[in-house]
């Protein structure tokens, strides 16, 4: 090319679709225009020796200005959100237009779509959240939103936003008509009910019964069954949040009858059990999640679904709650686990916890890790353009440097949280220049972002291609 090039980041180890190139990946505005040695000169030039060039990472899971089942509203804006993201490595986010009870599903989706418009600094798309299916205007509603191009819909199995079996049945029957992806928060509600009241009743109320609140039954039983809606339906479902062996295993099964479903799992189930609960007084309450995370042998299960293709994301489900009585401590100092609001903070900690296991340990390998934090997210959930570094691509781009090493602190995330879930946690592997669309929003760990310049990401159509429905490996 005899042009000059506007960027060119050179000699660094480039993770392809194609496998791992060691050489200059150059872009103009803001696509990704080639890849290969020695390419022609730049208005930027960036030397990436001995670093590792990234796709973007994408979480396609994560709740922003959004409130809880306990009416609490999370910590975030869609500005301080993609902020942390951004440092973390992720340059687009799922997040979700959340109904209201009593609200028209076209009504949520234009005021998260304003949110995220004046503040988000990453590319963005949504997932609508349905609690309501009596609203007026309902099936009309989610008929021309999935057309416009809101391709995934969740819906909950349990709290008091679940929907009954004939609902979540009438939800899929019209995903299955327009083209839409549906996500499951798969737990049995009658089953958590049970053993919530019986350990309120005991007066088991301490944060470290939050598990037992949850049986891992509950998980089990809810995706069988939600497996069984989709194959039933042939509608393809994402079952969120897997937490156990059994739940891994019933999704595997299920693919393995044809059915069209994925799933994924999270950090805190992969590098926590539940006896991170286990602290004085209330403090166990900060790593309160639903489901709960479980024991090691459920974190082996899950990291072998993983490298067996039987789950195939890993998202943050960023849930953030201050730790205050903004938060997690509304119900005051006195609260059981029953009135602590549930979720972690993950945006900006997902990518270095994994990249940590996967490619400085070994358990996995680069290309894996960007295939699960990257392309895969892309091509299930249907984003033109995004997770993977080839011509024609945005350019959306991390630079990891594989020696550097950092221990998490109390506090030391970009959000709004006001503590990091982590402390202590020591990961190899940075995340030290991010691009987004070409533009540089991270240099050397600092951030240079307007908010409002990330850009709502089209999704023209629905798109679940990876290794459906078969399992990959043996």
């Amino acid at each position: 090319m005899s042009d000059t090039y506007d960027l060119v980041i050179r000699g660094g180890q480039i993770v392809t679709p194609q496998g791992i190139v060691t050489g200059d990946l150059a872009v103009v505005g803001q696509e990704i225009i080639s890849i290969g040695p020695d390419l022609g000169p730049a208005a930027s030039e960036i030397d990436a020796r001995g670093k590792w060039v990234m796709p973007g990472g994408i979480d396609p899971h994560a709740h922003i200005e959004q409130m809880s089942g306990m009416g609490v509203m999370n910590a975030d804006t869609f500005e301080s959100a993609t902020r942390s993201a951004a440092l973390g490595g992720t340059t687009s986010v799922i997040s979700f237009a959340a109904q209201a009870k009593g609200e028209r599903l076209s009504a949520t989706v234009a005021d998260y779509s304003a949110r995220a418009a004046r503040g988000a600094m990453i590319d963005y798309a949504f997932h609508m959240t349905v609690t309501d299916t009596a609203v007026a205007e309902f099936a009309a509603d989610l008929g021309k939103l999935i057309d416009a191009g809101n391709r995934s819909i969740k819906v909950f199995t349990t709290y008091n936003i679940q929907l009954s079996d004939a609902q979540i049945l009438s939800v899929m029957a019209a995903a299955r008509a327009h083209g839409a992806l549906v996500c499951v928060h798969a737990e049995n509600d009658a089953i958590i009910a049970q053993a919530k009241s019986a350990l309120i009743a005991a007066g088991k109320t301490a944060p470290h019964f939050h598990a037992a609140s949850h049986p891992r039954m509950a998980e089990i039983e809810a995706i069988e069954r939600i497996c069984r809606f989709a194959e039933y339906l042939g509608q393809p479902v994402m079952i969120f949040h897997v937490s156990t062996t059994e739940g891994a295993a019933a999704v595997r099964a299920a693919r393995q009858r044809g059915a069209p479903i994925w799933a994924e799992t999270c950090p805190h189930y992969l590098f926590m059990t539940e006896d991170i609960l286990h602290r004085p007084g209330l403090e166990g309450g900060k790593w309160m999640c639903s489901p709960p995370q479980r024991q090691t042998a459920d974190q082996e299960a899950l990291w072998s679904a993983l490298h067996a293709g039987d789950l195939q994301l890993v998202s943050s489900d960023h849930a953030p709650y201050r730790f205050d009585a903004s938060g997690k401590l509304s119900a005051g100092p006195n609260a059981g686990f029953h009135e602590i609001a549930n979720g972690l903070p993950g945006l900006e900690t997902r990518l270095p916890l994994l990249f940590d296991a996967m490619v400085s340990q070994g358990r996995g390998g680069p290309e894996a890790f960007a295939r699960l934090t990257a392309t895969a997210p892309a091509e299930i959930y249907g984003l033109p353009r995004k997770g993977a570094l080839a011509a024609g691509m945005d350019a959306d781009i991390t630079l990891w440097d594989p020696e550097k090493s950092v221990t998490y602190g109390a506090d030391d995330l970009h959000d709004n949280v006001g503590y990091n879930p982590w402390e202590g946690c020591r990961v190899k592997g940075w995340p030290t220049d991010v691009w987004l669309r070409g533009s540089r929003i991270v240099k050397d760990g600092s951030f240079d972002a307007v908010p409002g310049s990330g850009r709502k990401i089209d999704r023209p159509r629905l798109a679940v291609s990876p290794t459906h429905p078969q399992r990959q490996g043996s």
